[in-house]
């Protein structure tokens, strides 16, 4: 059976219009940015045009919105802004789909989205609305990246990158998962192309050292993730000479101490180094090796199940420490992205390195007795600490700090190598084979190598291809539209082409929240004074699979603007919240899985403030949501009684609600003060359920209590329009209005807590002896653990369960539960 958002008095449909056009009208939440009230700035990351709001936006952006609206309540001039990110390759596809542009599907999309946003009632200023395919926004896209050129931030170089055949464009390293594209889940294979990066690996340290600004800020696991994927290693640099070359191979190892147990040397074969040092005799076999490894991807590479392979180089290297010749060899579980694109092996201590080893009989040396069989005959690498042996100066050593320390300084004296840290973090790859991006402003003269477009030329625009023009060619479509790539030398007015390539995405997402600061600026990317006022972010809202991405990204951008002196501050976000996603019968939504719940179908059956507050109530924030487990209509009848609530209430607007029946007053403050605490902590979900026990409590003061007329019940109604406006704000703009308010109840104050009614609120405590309850006790709610403890130890009941054994432990969760565990 259908359900109806209506009730006797109560139509939800006419609500939602009713108080959008409100709000559109009175630009409710349009900020005043005028010093008359402290500033907080929230915002969610903002979305993609991919067609209509999806159940995943219904919980992203609700989250936001219980913040946002909150602490406007709370006397806060709050900005809370919404944007597009609209370039992107799902418009570039559906217009050579369809034969058209792909602003017309990006913009028609973004229409859609927009009139959804609106019906779901978010508390958004629409006035600072912006798309990062507006030339008014990409042409400070193109002006940032000539800062980071001229920085040195912003460098070209040829090298073997990931390569998406499905969507015939480069991939960054963060957008490979587990070996697929993560857009189309194509296999990423390799490719040598020339393309544009971003230094990021110069602000490695800082990304690291900066994360103290947030921790208990934001969550933990993208704290860790983040430091996982930047992959600080302190070692040393090893220099190796090569017979017949001038310079040395340098390796980085964590491990210089083992160092004499190096037997060989291992290059990535598609490095530069390795087609450098491959000799004639070895070069065809060589090529066929880099051929097949090509086909291969990281995540088959660096499996440590995976049959180890590889070539001799014909070369020898010469270990520094014990002057011995080891061979050069190239292997594929050696990355060029990583280190230096070549390894010491020692294979007594590594174990791929050893499986390595006795694939192609070379020696291992075991250079730390660990107690364990000799890695040589076991076949099975030793990786603990213990003695050192084979070692020279080392021998005898336990200490692994001193071996290390010893190695660095016997190296940095024979001017042999030298203490370093190192990262995992990879250069930001930029470069992208579309067209549907922001173009690089960057002209490539014969004279004069890579030239900025001047200031004053920028936005460079882009030209007007559609459809088939659009299609891939393994080159970006604009290499193709010649008049446009076809210019002159800013510098020498000689013949010269435009690059052809476009932005990553994630470089517009980069700087988008300092755009809402002043998006209507036209002299520069942002006012900032006007950032100076609003930022950093104080609430961002977004998922975690975002952590190695836009947010590490975001932090970087902001680390070079600060250098730049172009903002005061050095991270972007000081708080972050994640939000789960929604899934369906324990699976991700998905046409194919025939599982996929459609959101304007469930508005239009249970109405907006039904489906935010099931969202709302189903769980924490960063909790995933199954929608077979929720029930919508029930949020409904919650909803409904509470208007039923508001709708009879008998007392006038300016009654003394001191004079209001004492109980229900105590329930309403205590609940009161729950729920602040609760939203400041973000549990949202347990901020509904005491909203259900307040609206049960005020009905029932109605029906067999105080009655209507009651004024706690007007004061229990009232702050349950306040509170409700958080999750449904329809009905609560309905019921504030009802209660006598002027609209909008966003514009009312959060009530004050009572701490002595507060306080004076009673709870039942439960008493547990041996894991089972025994005794229940009416405590007040503000008890303390000592009292708490004393009351259930004196009780009869608790006292008989006991039968004379001593108390050996007492767990105190005031004012709920103790449990007393006795001793023999």
């Amino acid at each position: 059976m259908t359900e109806t958002p209506t009730v006797a008095g109560y139509d939800a449909t006419q609500a939602q219009q009713k108080w959008q056009a409100y709000w559109q009208a009175h630009e409710t939440f349009r900020p005043l940015d005028d010093g008359s009230k402290p500033r907080r700035y929230v915002l969610d990351m903002f979305p993609y045009p991919s067609g209509d709001l999806h159940m995943g936006h219904a919980e992203a952006f609700v989250m936001g919105d219980v913040v946002a609206r909150y602490w406007k309540l709370n006397g806060f001039d709050v900005l809370h802004p919404l944007g597009w990110d609209s370039f992107g390759l799902p418009a570039e596809n559906a217009a050579i789909a369809h034969g058209i542009h792909p602003a017309q599907w990006t913009y028609a999309n973004i229409e859609t989205q927009a009139r959804s946003f609106r019906r779901y009632g978010l508390s958004v200023d629409w006035s600072r609305r912006l798309h990062t395919s507006d030339v008014e926004y990409y042409k400070w896209t193109q002006w940032l990246f000539l800062k980071f050129f001229e920085k040195k931030l912003a460098y070209r170089k040829a090298s073997y990158v990931n390569w998406c055949p499905g969507c015939q464009t480069v991939l960054a390293n963060e957008q490979v998962n587990q070996g697929l594209c993560e857009r189309c889940h194509s296999v990423v294979t390799k490719r040598r192309l020339t393309q544009w990066y971003f230094k990021i690996t110069d602000y490695a340290q800082r990304l690291l050292d900066d994360m103290s600004q947030l921790e208990g800020q934001w969550p933990d696991r993208v704290l860790a993730m983040q430091r996982h994927w930047i992959g600080r290693s302190q070692g040393a640099y090893v220099d190796f000479p090569i017979p017949g070359r001038q310079e040395p191979v340098t390796v980085f190892t964590t491990r210089p101490d083992t160092l004499y147990g190096a037997t060989f040397m291992v290059v990535a074969p598609d490095s530069d180094l390795a087609d450098e040092l491959v000799t004639d005799e070895c070069r065809e076999q060589f090529e066929a090796y880099l051929e097949q490894t090509k086909q291969a991807t990281e995540i088959e590479r660096q499996s440590t199940e995976r049959e180890k392979t590889g070539v001799f180089l014909g070369r020898y290297a010469i270990n520094p420490l014990t002057g011995a010749p080891i061979p050069v060899w190239t292997a594929d579980y050696v990355l060029s992205e990583y280190g230096t694109g070549a390894i010491m092996a020692v294979p007594a201590h590594d174990q791929r390195d050893l499986d390595f080893a006795r694939k192609f009989d070379l020696p291992v040396v075991r250079v730390i007795d660990t107690g364990q069989p000799d890695p040589a005959t076991s076949g099975v690498a030793t990786t603990g600490d213990g003695a050192y042996v084979n070692s020279g100066p080392l021998d005898g050593l336990t200490d692994k700090k001193s071996g290390v320390e010893l190695i660095c300084q016997k190296l940095e004296d024979d001017a042999t190598g030298r203490g370093a840290v190192t990262y995992r973090l990879r250069d930001w790859l930029l470069s992208r084979q579309r067209f549907w991006g922001c173009p690089i402003p960057i002209i490539h003269c014969p004279v004069h190598g890579e030239v900025a477009v001047p200031e004053d030329q920028l936005p460079v625009v882009l030209p007007d291809l559609r459809g088939a023009a659009l299609a891939p060619k393994g080159v970006s479509p604009l290499a193709s539209a010649t008049e446009w790539v076809n210019t002159t030398c800013p510098t020498c007015g000689g013949p010269a082409t435009r690059d052809a390539d476009t932005m990553d995405t994630f470089v517009d997402s980069s700087w988008y929240f300092f755009r809402y600061c002043s998006p209507n600026e036209i002299g520069a990317p942002f006012d900032p004074e006007a950032v100076a006022r609003w930022m950093p972010v104080d609430q961002y809202v977004g998922g975690v699979e975002h952590a190695t991405l836009h947010l590490l990204y975001s932090r970087f951008f902001t680390k070079v603007l600060y250098d730049e002196g172009m903002i005061g501050f050095t991270e972007p976000f000081a708080r972050l919240m994640n939000q789960g996603q929604v899934i369906n019968q324990g699976r991700a939504m998905s046409k194919s899985l025939g599982n996929g719940v459609d959101l304007g179908a469930q508005i239009d059956q249970y109405g907006v403030d039904a489906i935010r507050t099931t969202v709302v109530f189903a769980g924490p924030p960063e909790d995933d949501i199954d929608w077979a487990d929720v029930s919508p209509s029930a949020t409904l009848k919650f909803l409904q009684r509470a208007w039923r609530v508001a709708a009879d209430v008998a007392s006038p607007v300016d009654v003394d609600v001191a004079a209001g029946d004492l109980g229900l007053r105590r329930t309403t403050h205590h609940i009161m003060g729950e729920i602040t605490d609760l939203v400041e902590m973000r549990r949202f979900n347990v901020c509904v359920a005491r909203l259900m026990e307040l609206v049960n409590a005020t009905r029932k003061a109605i029906d067999t209590g105080a009655g209507p007329g009651d004024p706690a019940v007007r004061e229990a109604a009232e702050f349950t329009a306040v509170a409700l406006s958080l999750f449904a704000p329809y009905v609560a703009e309905e019921m504030w209005e009802m209660l006598g308010h002027e609209p909008s109840v966003a514009e009312t104050t959060w009530p004050k807590v009572d701490e002595t009614l507060r306080a004076a609120q009673t709870v039942t405590m439960a008493v547990q002896v041996q894991g089972k309850v025994r005794a229940k006790l009416t405590v007040r709610s503000d008890v303390s653990e000592a009292e708490a403890e004393k009351l259930a130890l004196a009780d009869e009941n608790v006292q008989r369960y006991l039968a004379g054994r001593p108390v050996a432990k007492v767990i105190v969760r005031v004012p709920n539960m103790v449990s007393i565990v006795p001793g023999r």
